[in-house]
């Protein structure tokens, strides 16, 4: 059994701790949100933030979150968050959606960090995060919005 802190929540999953968090959250948990893209790491679909910094949960076995804190898209209640759903709705970003929960989690590392990004540290940042739909434009555009407070421009 692995015990690690969900969304501000403490929870035990029983899954066998090679089993990659991303199947956990999903199947055990059944938090849909995170997405299963590749498998590998290489799209950022299944993107997490593992004590506050983003991760890929395909890749990482539930093993390695015990006595840690995951937050997945339902938790991102941070203003930062907050500020992102409203930017990436304003700025009319998801097309598919399906990258999009990865997408957010990987911008909000990225303010908690660096609250006023360059667009070259927000391509930086992004880089590896995959829409299969090209909205990157929108993206940037939508994380800039959310750094500077909100209302587009």
């Amino acid at each position: 059994m692995v015990n690690f802190m969900l969304n501000g929540e403490l929870v035990s999953a029983e899954s066998d701790t090679d089993t990659p968090l991303l199947w956990v959250l999903r199947e055990e948990l059944k938090l849909r949100g995170t997405k299963f893209g590749c498998g590998i790491a290489q799209c950022g679909a299944c993107t997490v933030q593992i004590d506050g910094n983003p991760m890929r949960s395909c890749v990482t076995p539930v093993s390695a979150v015990e006595g840690r804190s995951v937050t997945t898209i339902e938790g991102l209640a941070t203003p930062v968050g907050e500020a992102l759903k409203t930017a990436w709705t304003e700025a009319q970003v998801p097309q598919c959606g399906y990258c999009q929960s990865g997408q957010i989690m990987q911008a909000a590392g990225l303010l908690e960090r660096n609250p006023s990004p360059s667009d070259e540290e927000i391509v930086q940042a992004m880089n590896g995060n995959l829409c299969r739909c090209m909205a990157y434009p929108r993206i940037k555009k939508a994380i800039k919005t959310a750094a500077n407070g909100g209302a587009m421009s």
